[in-house]
């Protein structure tokens, strides 16, 4: 099978195109003969090496980890029914998953079977950040009428955001850089649109809101920008603070905090166990499937272009998600 691999830490171009042995599965495994592959911002930090301290992941080794397709065959212990299901699954360890490739292996447990009408590329898309969302809105707890702002909303997990805040009935003011996001974010349906590159954003914000603030705070930017974020947010409010992609998760004052009554979740909230995500990623298909959120796939790559897609993700040029077309 064809994979690609990491051959060292750097640029988007050690990713390399490799030949490998086919996958065999193991007792409670599953081989997956994988129609797209998630593409996610962590990737892209793993690879730079940036995050060798938190992950223990060393070259050379296969990226990705979430996949979609069909199940070609099962190990000891998997029901014999599932071969020949589409399914979509996180494969391997976090970070080196093997999910860049034209097979991958999951457990058993980790297989989420697609409901009748959901294409694998569009599921795939919903992998990471579907289940993400759901769990970040029932971390907030959005009520209609509030005023919901969300930093990094053009992307893949900012765009899922937008759509639930809306089904709630909540107003919502998508944050982004550039006219290309901010239309995109237009075209979901987002009440407002504000570019945070600009001077001024926050004030817009603020005007938005009638000088309250926003109820809630999705912060999937993280650095100045949650920190400016955190300064309008209306008294009582609630700010989740799990995007890091420029340079760091915002640093919020605890004390300023509590004097405010802003309650403040991190990444920790978004950390699931695998049956916690694999509930959350059934919830995320199930609205897919009745039409109520639809993933807004922006680029799509074949499997040996793995090194534009992440450098389409690293230049902030990328709009909704990114996927591998493996077959």
């Amino acid at each position: 099978m064809r994979a690609i691999e990491v051959s060292a830490f750097g640029g988007p171009a050690v990713l390399t195109l490799t030949e490998f042995p086919d996958l065999v599965a193991g007792p409670g495994e599953a081989v997956i003969s994988v129609v797209a592959a998630d593409v996610i911002f962590l990737d892209t930090v793993i690879r730079s090496g940036l995050a060798a301290q938190w992950f223990p992941v060393k070259p050379p080794y296969v990226p990705g980890g979430g996949v979609g397709g069909l199940i070609t065959s099962a190990g000891e212990g998997v029901p014999a029914e599932w071969v020949g299901r589409p399914v979509i699954a996180l494969v391997g360890s976090q970070g080196s998953g093997g999910g860049y490739a034209e097979q991958a292996v999951a457990a058993a447990d980790r297989l989420i079977p697609l409901p009748k009408g959901v294409d694998v590329r569009s599921a795939t898309a919903l992998l990471h950040d579907g289940a993400t969302a759901f769990g970040l809105a029932a971390g907030t707890g959005i009520k209609q009428g509030e005023w919901v702002l969300v930093l990094g909303a053009a992307g893949g997990l900012g765009t899922i955001l937008v759509q639930l805040a809306r089904s709630s009935g909540a107003r919502v003011v998508g944050a982004a850089r550039g006219a290309a996001k901010l239309a995109a974010l237009r075209e979901l349906g987002a009440d407002a649109v504000v570019d945070y590159s600009q001077p001024g954003w926050k004030n817009r914000v603020t005007e938005l809101t009638a000088g309250a603030g926003p109820d809630v705070v999705f912060d999937g930017v993280g650095g100045e920008l949650g920190q400016e974020a955190f300064g309008i947010i209306a008294a009582g409010g609630r700010f989740s603070a799990h995007g890091a992609p420029s340079g760091g998760f915002a640093v919020i004052d605890p004390r300023e905090a509590a004097r405010r009554g802003v309650s403040v979740r991190g990444i920790e909230q978004v950390q699931f166990q695998p049956t916690e995500h694999a509930q959350f990623a059934r919830r995320a298909l199930a609205e897919l499937s009745a039409g109520r959120i639809t993933p807004v796939i922006g680029q799509s790559f074949p499997l040996e272009q793995a090194a534009a897609a992440h450098a389409g993700i690293e230049a902030r040029s990328s709009i909704g998600k990114t996927v591998l077309t493996v077959s």
